[in-house]
């Protein structure tokens, strides 16, 4: 049975305003997904230790001040994917995160059925870190192997579910902003930007006179610009995300264009998919006017896949994610 979510609730996450920070041009897919391909880890020689404790603390002090050639040396050359990403404001937030639990209180303790293996649980709540640190010719290491796809299905499982909820703020956003004209415009519409033209409402959110973010989504808009999302190339949370101007013959009333002599009357929808495939996100993921999130695997290819995705088409391939709700009205 699928889980019913209150729409209205979940927005104001709205994704902390990734709905500035991750629209991109689309000159720039192609160039990603080449970066993304072409990133292969480097060969850097393992750091060993003499006790699994100066593992940890190492670890930890290399995560606070987010030191990435000293990360990788730590976690070995097959660690790249785990340290930086396509996302290099989530990536630094995330070793600081990490850090800072860590601080609250970590322990190292050896596993009672090998003595050649420990693990390092940090938090108040004894969270146990994913990589275990190994004893091998008398020197203690992390063993990545080990524990990457957990650190790889925890960093994706976080990113996707902070997709689906930008989706669904977005459907909040674009309804709250129909309610009311903007700019003298003779009808209510939808808006075609989520940042304004300077001097404008064209979008859903726009800078006031006094700097403040206005709209309905300034204020996730001010929380991405605090969280250190300040380029509009980067990706947020390890997704992009595109608005949709049109609808194709699987959507509910069939293919239709939503701008209609320049106002976007005749609907909304949006894309989000992961700026690195399998490290970042594996779901792409699509909303329309009925609030429904629907998700799809694009595979190796996604970016280019999402390139090319110009009009909201929910067809069979596509699922409703499984705490989703499918509304009938398309209004």
């Amino acid at each position: 049975m699928k889980r019913k979510l209150n729409i209205m609730t979940s927005s104001k996450i709205l994704a902390s305003a990734i709905l500035m920070l991750g629209f991109i041009t689309v000159a720039l897919y192609s160039g990603l997904a080449a970066k993304a391909d072409a990133a292969v880890p480097s060969q850097v020689k393992q750091k060993e230790f003499d006790t699994p404790q100066q593992a940890a603390d190492s670890l930890v002090q290399s995560a606070e001040s987010f030191d990435v050639p000293a990360l990788k040396e730590i976690l070995g050359p097959d660690s790249t994917d785990l340290v930086s990403s396509q996302d290099p404001v989530e990536d630094k937030n995330r070793a600081v995160a990490f850090a800072a639990k860590a601080k609250e209180k970590n322990s190292v303790a050896a596993d009672a059925k090998n003595p050649n293996r420990a693990v390092l649980t940090i938090g108040n709540d004894d969270f146990p870190f994913p990589i275990p640190i190994v004893k091998q010719k008398g020197k203690w290491y992390f063993d990545v192997k080990a524990g990457r796809q957990e650190i790889l299905n925890r960093r994706i499982g976080a990113n996707e579910l902070d997709a689906i909820a930008i989706c669904r703020g977005f459907v909040e956003a674009q309804q709250e902003y129909a309610q009311e004209k903007h700019d003298d415009s003779k009808v209510n519409q939808y808006a075609q930007r989520i940042i304004s033209t300077p001097g404008k409402h064209d979008g859903l959110a726009w800078q006031n006179a006094d700097g403040t973010w206005g709209g309905p989504v300034g204020e996730e808009i001010a929380k991405a610009l605090e969280q250190g999302y300040t380029e509009r190339s980067q990706p947020f949370h390890g997704y992009y995300f595109k608005v949709l101007k049109g609808q194709g013959p699987a959507a509910p009333l069939g293919q239709m264009d939503f701008v209609v002599e320049g106002a976007m009357i005749g609907g909304f929808a949006l894309a989000a998919a992961p700026a690195q495939y399998r490290v970042t996100g594996v779901q792409t993921f699509i909303v329309g006017p009925n609030g429904a999130v629907y998700q799809k695997d694009l595979g190796a290819d996604t970016l280019k896949a999402f390139q090319s995705m110009d009009r909201y088409n929910p067809d069979k391939t596509w699922k409703v994610t499984e705490d989703d709700v499918v509304e009938d009205s398309q209004d």
